[in-house]
């Protein structure tokens, strides 16, 4: 409606935000432009997984969710049982086909975006730890990790920033975020999740065009998290937004 009546918005258009939401279509794009993602496929039934060449474990989520909906510990699957009894509670439960992909057992981090064209820049890239997790948990930022186990009351320690990574592995995941930021054609601002597979090379694992941006520290918002870090406030965050959404739009 804003398109369709002129009015300037911050952040990315439609068509960005509807791709981006699908998962598979989101990974389709990178694999073309040779952007590392985890091996997928998706299917509508159970039917549909009998010939995959996937590796073991694996990983089961929605398509088309966002916030950790759908992903719990029991997403993440062992052997074909698991993998039947996960695709069919996604497709029954979120009437959606299943994403299903390799697991990368890797470390992984956030990335927090912010600029257009060539002025892009990314914040100090954020680093998920899963030692505080109970022992039954598995090492994933799950729907129970994010609205369960890591409250305001009960904080876990599950982010560090900066990350603690060597100068070349930083410059690899910034490299492989530029390129996912610009593919998409997002605008503004972005958080982009990243996990390492078993090589240590950075693949993208999901793209947030509308990343979370909870004001209070207590909250782990992993945007204004890394905007501190830079000696940026809230507001000083949301400015800067603002600044980058009205120089794209030729407003200044």
């Amino acid at each position: 409606m804003l398109d369709m009546l002129g009015i300037p918005y911050t952040g990315s258009d439609p068509l960005t935000l509807a791709t981006c939401l699908d998962k598979a279509r989101t990974k389709e794009i990178l694999t073309y432009h040779g952007i590392s993602n985890p091996k997928f496929i998706l299917v509508d039934s159970i039917e549909q997984i009998e010939d995959h060449n996937l590796k073991f474990p694996l990983i089961v989520k929605p398509y088309s969710e966002g916030s950790g909906k759908g992903i719990f510990s029991t997403s993440y699957v062992k052997d074909k049982a698991e993998l039947e009894r996960e695709v069919n509670r996604v497709v029954s439960e979120y009437e959606q086909p299943a994403l299903i992909e390799e697991f990368l057992p890797g470390r992984e981090f956030t990335v927090a975006v912010l600029g257009n064209d060539d002025e892009t820049e990314v914040l100090p890239i954020v680093e998920l730890n899963y030692n505080d997790f109970p022992d039954d948990f598995i090492p994933i930022y799950s729907f129970e990790a994010k609205w369960i186990l890591d409250t305001r009351e009960n904080p876990l320690n599950v982010f560090t920033c900066p990350a603690d990574i060597n100068r070349e592995l930083e410059l690899q995941i910034k490299d492989t975020v530029l390129k996912a930021y610009k593919t998409l054609r997002c605008k503004d601002w972005s958080r982009i999740d990243v996990r390492l597979d078993a090589e240590n090379r950075p693949n993208i694992i999901e793209i947030n065009p509308i990343p979370g941006i909870l004001p209070n520290p207590e909250d782990n918002s992993c945007f204004p998290k890394a905007a501190r870090s830079v000696g940026l406030s809230y507001n000083d965050m949301v400015n800067k937004v603002l600044y980058v959404a009205a120089k794209r739009h030729k407003l200044l």
